[in-house]
């Protein structure tokens, strides 16, 4: 009898798991979907509001910074506060934003929406995969993981082709208000099925080192952004980038006096969980700003619609939705640690394909071919890291540990998105930097052209150097043998 009410047990647990997957699966495709399209959509954005290089980076890099830099502060709250209240906030905020974005009546109160978006976002990805951590048996943790960051790939998947359409028919407000529906139904699903958990003991919030995070990564942003639009010897680019210096020692200095930092070292106790999460920052850093780039390039380079390069983007999210379940499946077999390694070296091996193939002319069975492989790569990479990092975290203070995870990938992110940008505009000099972002660059200078060429090439030279570091990092991540 107790072997019986034990398998029942285990049973009830798991199906409330998958639904718990469901869940939090929701929110990771809402927040997807909304990055990407947008990601197709952002020529559309910028052609209607007139917008400059400096407005349009900020479209994207407003999102990043402020979920970037929130990620660890909801991960506190919600250990304190309740971990399901938080989560459905966040889908609340997310689809209150989304809703406004759509009425923007200039490009700064767009900007403005965003970082309500990206706190609401923040809200949503900083007690997703504890929540799945929590549900899923160990041994089947590497399933859930899988799954959940497979619907990620689905969401990449149908938002660029989403982006593309909606800009060319409905109009670039639907790309903000496609989330209004998926965001209340979102909340629903989450309000039935998610358990109310008791909050965890009362700990004070490092505000302080909050805000001090926040400024660092302000300045650096702010910086890059200069420099890709105005030049690196601009005055706000030189001016950003000695902020970020002074600033840098200063966080440090404060993190170790606090008595709970927003900078957790405890991730970083351990060579394995050192090692995992730079990792997980240089594969962020090489993957992030790809899609945004290769659509960039079908529509500056090639002079095609939103739509076209939306669908000539979709090997990425493809590989990742092929690759993501599959690893998660392995996992049962093999160490999550092998498919961290094995899917660094196949995004260094697509990525290498885009750097010896991009021009102007390249058949697309070959760009597909390296896109494909990356997305692949990542797919594999993410599920094997997320399920080795959270089987290694900390018992306590969950939240706070998988925050400062998500928050160390989320600045390669920012880097990633914020370093390409720079580079693309760079490469065809400030007059011409705001045609890129415009994807009109291709119907008035065949020389302009040529120029972005290089730009591409550097880009992904430098993103596929990000990623073979990642795999070496990943490499020496390697659990140690008891």
């Amino acid at each position: 009898m107790p072997a019986r009410e034990d398998d029942a047990a285990h049973r009830a647990r798991l199906r409330y798991a998958w639904r718990v997957c469901s869940v939090t699966s929701l929110g990771l495709v809402l927040i997807g979907v909304a990055g990407s399209t947008l990601n197709v959509a952002l020529p559309s954005v910028v052609r209607h509001f007139s917008a400059g290089p400096f407005e349009s980076g900020w479209i994207l890099l407003s999102f990043l910074l402020v979920n970037t830099a929130s990620l660890v502060f909801f991960g506190r709250v919600a250990d304190l506060v309740g971990r399901r209240e938080v989560y459905l906030a966040g889908f609340a905020l997310f689809t209150v934003a989304s809703l406004l974005a759509g009425l923007s009546p200039d490009v700064w109160f767009l900007v403005a929406m965003r970082v309500v978006q990206a706190v609401g976002a923040a809200m949503i990805l900083a007690n997703g995969t504890v929540i799945i951590a929590d549900a899923f048996p160990p041994e089947r943790l590497s399933q859930g993981m899988g799954v959940y960051i497979g619907t990620l790939s689905v969401a990449q998947l149908a938002g660029p082709t989403l982006g593309g359409l909606i800009a060319e028919t409905a109009g670039w407000q639907w790309i903000f208000w496609v989330n209004v529906p998926a965001g209340v139904v979102a909340l629903g699903w989450g309000a039935v099925t998610l358990r109310r958990v008791p909050p965890g003991p009362k700990q004070p919030l490092d505000a302080l080192g909050n805000a001090l995070v926040f400024a660092a990564l302000s300045a650096l942003l702010l910086a890059l952004s200069e420099a890709g639009s105005r030049g690196p010897s601009s005055p706000m680019a030189v001016a950003g980038a000695a902020v970020f210096a002074a600033l840098v020692p200063v966080v440090v200095l404060v993190e170790r006096r606090a008595a709970h930092p927003v900078l957790d070292g405890r991730l970083f106790g351990g060579r394995m969980l050192a090692f995992a999460n730079l990792a997980s920052f240089c594969n962020a850093l090489a993957r992030a700003s790809l899609i945004l780039v290769v659509a960039l390039y079908f529509q500056a380079a090639r002079g095609v619609d939103a739509f076209t390069a939306g669908l000539s983007v979709l090997p990425v999210p493809v590989g990742m939705a092929l690759a993501s379940p599959v690893a998660g499946a392995l996992g049962r077999r093999v160490p999550a640690y092998a498919l961290s390694v094995g899917g660094s070296l196949l995004s260094t091996a697509g990525l290498g394909v885009l750097v010896l193939s991009t021009g102007a002319g390249t058949p697309y069975g070959v760009v597909g071919a390296g896109l494909f492989l990356a997305g692949c790569g990542s797919g594999a990479f993410l599920t094997g890291n997320t399920t080795q990092v959270m089987q290694g975290l900390p018992a306590g203070g969950l939240g706070v540990v998988n925050g400062f995870r998500l928050m160390v990938m989320n600045v390669g992110v920012v880097l990633s998105v914020g370093v390409s940008l720079s580079v693309l505009a760079g490469s065809v000099g400030p007059e011409l930097g705001a045609q890129v972002y415009a994807g009109t660059l291709s119907t008035l200078s065949p020389v302009a052209v040529d120029q972005l060429m290089d730009g591409f090439r550097r880009t992904y030279a430098v993103l596929s150097a990000v990623a073979l570091s990642g795999a070496v990092l990943a490499a020496l991540a390697r659990p140690d043998r008891r």
